[in-house]
């Protein structure tokens, strides 16, 4: 894993330099055929094994699922393209599930203001993690735990042991697999997600924020003296990374009709798998895109073992033999264009 204090090889500048034009102009444009191939495979394997696996209501069920695990894992894609992890996802997904909970169900508030008020929280909070790993150098691993356990606590503090309230019924229309958009059959889940993804794939392709990520990514020191603005885009990446995941608690509330204090649990692990397993790599490889196909699979997989029977353990066995199995590929990959 990379941190911030990662830098070229050499002392010379005009290699550090010359290394952050060829991330800027490189791009990151690699189609994930394995993982497309994959993804088609488990889809007929699932349709062969489960009765009504590929039916209309299975398969817009099959994308809201991805399109909570893929949202989670936006933020995570721009942490680990920087070269860490973020360990506060489960903790923002918590908190937002919570207030809007709480505020809507028990205080009287109207959405629209939760939702401004989520947005100022997680972005602030997420941006103190960005601001204080680049300043101090520290391993984001560290500060995000550290934010992270902050936030888990203030969420108890402030919940007392009772139970939050209701969240707002649109939510649960909006998360419903017979939800419609604009009179069109298409949950709004999955429709948000997609937008976003076009939105961030966009981002990271075609403007100057998503060049200087990967350029800081690639090296932070080589990207200093390129005059990035590496800070900055520290704070945008982990704030963003934290809105993402508030978004995914707003809508497991509206999904589950309520808050619980363990539903962000298993994003923290799945993320980071879907980032992994789509084929982005720590330190300016890959872009969301491949995160996006990498939600999907997860997803796919995991109807396919609970429907013929596997446990939740032996779930989380596979999917570290795939990061293994994946990873693996990496190394590979990266031998192979070393010789060329």
């Amino acid at each position: 894993m990379s941190s911030p204090t990662n830098a070229v090889s050499t002392d010379n500048p005009r290699a550090k330099t010359g290394r952050i034009r060829n991330v800027l102009t490189r791009g990151n444009g690699r189609v994930p055929m394995l993982q497309l191939v994959m993804l088609a495979t488990l889809i007929i394997l699932g349709a062969s094994l489960i009765p009504g696996f590929t039916r209309l209501n299975s398969v817009y069920s099959m994308l809201i699922i991805a399109s909570f695990l893929g949202l989670a894992a936006l933020g995570q894609t721009l942490v680990v393209l920087l070269g860490g992890l973020d360990l506060s996802v489960p903790a923002f997904i918590v908190l937002s599930a919570m207030l809007t909970s709480e505020l809507y169900g028990t205080y009287g508030w109207p959405f629209p203001a939760i939702a401004a008020f989520i947005v100022l929280v997680s972005l602030v909070v997420g941006g103190i993690s960005g601001y204080l790993s680049h300043k101090y150098r520290v391993q984001p691993l560290i500060v995000t735990l550290g934010v992270g356990t902050v936030v888990t606590g203030a969420t108890l503090i402030w919940i007392g042991g009772k139970q939050p309230g209701s969240a707002p019924a649109f939510l649960s229309n909006f998360v419903s697999p017979v939800g419609t958009t604009f009179g069109l059959k298409i949950p709004p889940a999955v429709v948000l997600w997609c937008l976003l993804a076009v939105g961030i794939g966009f981002i990271l392709r075609h403007t100057k924020f998503g060049k200087s990520l990967y350029a800081t990514g690639s090296s932070i020191r080589a990207a200093e003296l390129a005059l990035v603005p590496t800070r900055r885009i520290w704070v945008s990446a982990f704030s963003l990374s934290a809105l993402s995941a508030a978004v995914v608690g707003a809508l497991l509330a509206g999904f589950s009709g309520s808050a619980d204090l363990t539903m962000g649990d298993p994003y923290l692990f799945q993320s980071l798998t879907a980032v992994i397993v789509g084929g982005t790599a720590f330190g300016a490889r890959g872009d969301y895109w491949h995160t996006f196909i990498g939600a999907l699979l997860l997803t796919v997989l995991s109807t396919i073992l609970i429907g013929v029977g596997f446990s939740s353990s032996d779930q989380t066995i596979i999917y570290g033999i795939l990061i293994l199995v994946v990873v693996a590929g990496y190394s590979r990959d990266r031998a192979l264009r070393d010789r060329v």
